[in-house]
């Protein structure tokens, strides 16, 4: 079980990374609003499950660099510059806020599966997996009304 797990460990490692990114992007972005001052704490929070998701990737065995990595940080790059708002108004900042809800959805997944791995590999013992769940739905939630607005601002606004 050790290299598949290792694998999808090190995918949710590079998720991360890129919501960390992307975090960063729109917490600049929109630094003087709501939405700026919003990202701040998410990205606080996202950095603490990624600083238990690496201690437990460290368990279980180190990852390597590979095609895909490199093929998701060109695709991360590519995206940060479509989603900057200065380039594409409230679209950009509407499908970055989609596709960090997404990759929230891809944590609570995480969490659900290691907590049943953790039933039989010891190397997963000794993390709350459902409080780290609840805490992922309820940034869910929370980003959830931010992609909302943004959908208002980029669709509707925009038409008027």
């Amino acid at each position: 079980m050790s290299k598949p797990l290792v694998t999808y460990l090190h995918d949710h490692l590079a998720g991360s990374k890129f919501a960390i990114q992307l975090l960063e992007m729109i917490r600049d972005e929109h630094a003087d609003e709501p939405l700026g001052r919003f990202s701040i704490g998410l990205l606080a929070e996202i950095e603490e499950d990624r600083t238990v998701l690496q201690g437990i990737a460290d368990r279980v065995g180190k990852g390597s660099v590979d095609l895909k990595e490199v093929v998701g940080w060109l695709a991360e790059k590519a995206s940060e510059l479509r989603m900057r708002r200065s380039s594409t108004g409230w679209f950009g900042t509407f499908e970055a806020l989609e596709v960090l809800e997404l990759g929230i959805q891809g944590r609570i997944a995480l969490w659900r599966v290691l907590k049943l791995l953790s039933a039989t590999d010891p190397r997963l013992l000794g993390v709350d997996y459902d409080a780290l769940a609840e805490r992922a739905r309820d940034e869910q939630e929370r980003v959830e009304v931010f992609r909302l607005e943004a959908a208002r601002a980029a669709f509707v606004n925009a038409s008027e």
